[in-house]
């Protein structure tokens, strides 16, 4: 039986909750669940000791994704986010190998040159989100980057998160067409509406679990999927368990068609 990898971004067990934990408390929780994957998060970061992250990941056979709030472009700036290269080391040093980002504010005049030079002096994949905003949360802008980042060779991917899409009234099956085998990386979460009228990240019903295995036919085999949204209850290693149990069955009917 063929399983995909499940990551789980711990942004998901609540940001009081994990700043006042620690992020690494929840390595054991991850490892017990039989995820494959932890995200760390940096904005929610407190003291947390790299080295010591990336030591007990290892230990427990877990990779890592380290997740910025940067965006890759900044507004009027044709090079790469300043901070980029930070961003970089700081994700190498806690043992991860992949560097998620938001687009930003992507243009023609981007130097896309100058950003494959920046990435070949590191180890570190980079991920790049749609996030909820205007500017980087749309299909079309991602379809000129992509087009841009094929020009050019650069070992970029994408990470298509799921719900994102809904905040600028964009169709998850529309990006996932014409975005697909640009994916490294899959966010998932469902999306629901309060009463206020905002939008907010919930754990996904049938009906979301079907629309999402029609997704993931437009991506690579077997792709990562991350839960990114709330894992909240008294037992997180069985809760958390579940969801990855979930979301590793997403595709394998697929899968298990392509090895006969």
């Amino acid at each position: 039986m063929n399983k995909s990898p499940v990551s789980i971004s711990l942004s998901s067990y609540g940001a009081d909750r994990v700043r006042e934990q620690g992020q690494g408390s929840f390595i054991e929780v991850l490892a017990a669940a039989g995820a494959s994957r932890i995200e760390w998060r940096e904005e929610l970061l407190t003291v947390e000791d790299p080295s010591q992250l990336a030591q007990a990941t290892r230990e427990r056979q877990l990779e890592s994704v380290f997740s910025s709030p940067l965006e890759l472009w900044v507004a009027g700036r044709s090079r790469a986010n300043p901070l980029l290269e930070q961003a970089l080391q700081r994700a190498e040093a806690f043992g991860a190998k992949s560097l998620k980002v938001s687009l930003g504010y992507f243009t023609e005049h981007n130097d896309l040159p100058q950003l494959a030079l920046l990435l070949a002096q590191s180890p570190v994949q980079l991920l790049v989100e749609n996030d909820q905003t205007l500017h980087g949360g749309r299909i079309e802008p991602f379809q000129r980057f992509f087009t841009e980042v094929e020009r050019h060779r650069l070992p970029v991917q994408m990470t298509f998160d799921i719900g994102n899409w809904q905040w600028q009234d964009q169709s998850a099956s529309a990006a996932a067409r014409l975005l697909g085998r640009h994916v490294g990386y899959v966010h998932c979460k469902a999306v629901a509406r309060r009463a206020d009228g905002k939008l907010v990240a919930i754990p996904p019903g049938m009906a979301d679990l079907h629309l999402w295995e029609q997704l993931l036919r437009h991506m690579t085999q077997g792709v990562t999927r991350a839960v990114e949204y709330p894992l909240q209850g008294e037992d997180l290693v069985q809760l958390t368990r579940e969801h990855v149990a979930t979301l590793a069955r997403l595709g394998q009917s697929r899968l298990e068609h392509a090895h006969v």
